[in-house]
């Protein structure tokens, strides 16, 4: 349970990820191994604010997905409801709207202190790169709280990705190698590492069990 002087955060659904932008095909969803219950084909996060962004932002549904990068038909189908996207579909998408990845879900809330329960947390996760995170923090708070789980082999990104903002990262198990700029650092658990995000950075797993760790970032621009 994490207690936050912020905004209240609804009850949370799984997203199923599915490997690519602009494709409808969903992958089997990998279970957890050290967070959280089992994914369930039958839970699906819907990402309600793709539409209020973009309409906000000026933008026709050609011109968002021209920016980034995906077909129309996948961003009309995802504001729907009828598909989910892919995390990195999602990343190239908050970028576009110039909004942090989470925002994409949460609510708007006048409450000033949140209790985010275990099972009551967003959850996103990439198949393809054997990551899930969840959010530990109320949407709208100016500090996003993650926590991340990492396959043995996964990344949490093909490649090192920059983003406006101060992270720290504490690993809870196993291994995590963080790679910031050139610099490429093994944290064992207990071990932390604080980096500015304007420098492009990612996570990997070189180990042989999956690493858990949390991430705290601020302002939020994940």
């Amino acid at each position: 349970m994490f207690i936050v002087g912020l905004t209240a955060t609804p009850r949370a659904t799984i997203l199923s990820a599915i490997r690519g932008a602009g494709t409808a095909q969903r992958d089997q969803p990998r279970p957890v191994t050290c967070a959280g219950a089992p994914f369930d084909d039958n839970d699906r996060v819907t990402v309600t604010r793709i539409r209020e962004f973009r309409t906000l932002r000026g933008l026709t549904v050609r011109q968002l997905a021209d920016q980034a990068g995906v077909s129309t038909g996948l961003i009309s189908q995802v504001e729907r409801g009828v598909t989910d996207p892919s995390l990195e579909t999602m990343r190239r998408i908050a970028e576009v709207l110039d909004i942090p990845l989470f925002s994409l879900f949460q609510e708007p809330d006048e409450e000033t202190v949140a209790v985010i329960r275990h099972d009551d947390r967003y959850r996103i996760s990439s198949p393809h790169h054997a990551i899930t995170y969840t959010r530990a923090s109320p949407g709208g708070a100016k500090l996003e709280v993650l926590e991340g789980v990492l396959e043995p082999g996964g990344v949490s990104s093909d490649e090192l990705r920059s983003h406006p903002s101060e992270e720290c990262v504490v690993v809870i198990a196993g291994r995590l190698t963080v790679q910031v700029g050139e610099q490429t650092h093994v944290l064992k658990t207990g071990d932390s590492c604080h980096f500015d995000s304007a420098i492009p950075h990612r996570f990997r797993n070189d180990g042989r069990t999956a690493a858990r760790f949390l991430v705290s970032v601020t302002p939020p621009s994940y």
